[in-house]
This record gives structure tokens, sequence and C-alpha cells, in this order.
């Protein structure tokens, strides 16, 4: 299965946001990840709706927007219209998956469902045939710059299993080039980076990551 490399714009410089997103695109990266956080599911807030238009007009990336907000169902509609390609909401977030799912799935979008560390498959896995993704965070949602929790790659092998080779399995969190070969060998296949990617120079960065997979 390919791997996918998605750049985290929370990583990344604000005052020069939409070149730098130009230059993921550039860099040959085909996702961009962008995490919504409410202040209330995470402690921390950082961007929503008018940022996302906004910077969808640069590009034609995938935009996978991971959603770190309590009750997601009130804004999936809306975050469709800003332009998420991929949609990702928490488990731990709603008591109305199935709802959110199909809501996604309506509009022709794909679905995804994030779990926190603790958090077990089992809460992923009532809704594996209609999901198009599972994000395994590998650190505690609502931070960035975190380290990368290994004891996630036990889950991780566990979905692959249940999943088969052709579902996506994302991770979120701490991923460097020292250590994004491991989650890849758990069997996770798009691969979040954030500090990783927008710290120094992002094309160099992007292609010592992507690099790092090839050899696998």
């Amino acid at each position: 299965m390919e791997i996918i490399l998605s750049p985290s714009i929370l990583s990344a410089d604000f005052s020069e946001l939409g070149e730098q997103v130009k230059e993921v695109a550039a860099a040959g990266a085909p996702w961009l990840h962008i995490d919504v956080m409410d202040g209330v599911f995470v402690p921390n807030i950082s961007f929503g709706f008018p940022i996302i238009s906004s910077i969808r007009t640069l590009t034609d990336i995938v935009f996978d927007v991971h959603l770190m907000i309590t009750e997601p169902e009130r804004y999936i509609e809306r975050f469709l219209d800003a332009g998420a390609d991929v949609l990702t909401f928490h488990a731990e977030a709603t008591d109305k998956a199935e709802e959110c799912i199909e809501m996604i799935k309506s509009r022709g979008k794909k679905a995804g469902l994030a779990i926190s560390p603790n958090t077990p498959i089992d809460a992923v896995v009532p809704y594996l045939d209609r999901l198009d993704m599972v994000l395994c965070m590998t650190v505690e949602p609502g931070y960035g710059g975190q380290v990368y929790i290994k004891a996630v790659e036990e889950k991780i092998t566990a979905l692959r299993k249940l999943t088969g080779k052709d579902f996506n399995i994302q991770i979120d969190g701490g991923v460097n080039a020292d250590n994004i070969t491991e989650p890849v060998k758990a069997g996770a296949n798009i691969i979040v980076a954030g500090s990783s990617v927008f710290k120094g120079s992002i094309i160099d960065n992007i292609k010592g990551l992507t690099a790092a997979c090839a050899q696998l």
C-alpha cells in the first residue's frame, strides 16, 4: 500500500501560511493535514472555516481535516463546504458517530474516525464497514511538538489485522525522520508530520521523510 505523507499546518508559520501550503504541494506531499481544535474537547484553539476556505483556493492537494471538537455533528456540513476532502472526527467527542459518518459520505467525501492513545480500537470496530480511515493518535490530542507514543503501535497492528491491507490507517503525533518507519512497519500508511516538516526547509524535510519510507 502507498505511504501517504500529510503535513500538519498546525506547525506552520501562520504569517506565511499561504506560501507554505503551496510549498508543501510543490514538494510532492499528496495530503495536507488541518487540525481544528475548539478549546473544549482539547484545551487549545486553532482555526476554523475561514482559514480552510482561504487556503482551499491555493491548491488542489487533498485537505485532510481533523476535528478535535465536541459534538462534531454540529459543524460537519460547514467543514465540507469549506473544502475538506477527508473529514475525521473523534470517537470520544460524540455519541452520534453513525450520523457523522453518513453526513460525510452523503457528500461524496471520505470519513475518518480518530481515537486517542488510551482509547481501545473497540471504539471504531462497529463502524469499519462505513469508514475510509481510522486515525490512531500517537500523542495526546490538542498539542503540537509532543513525543511519539510507541505503545500505540500495538493498536495499529491489531487494527491492520482487522481491516486488511487496503484500508487507510493514519497516525498523528511525534513523527520525524528517525521514527517514521516504526508506525509504517506496524501497519500505518498515512503519516501526519508537523514540526518535522515545517521546521527548516519544507522541501528537504518532505524529501527526507518520503525517502525514509521508500526504503521499507
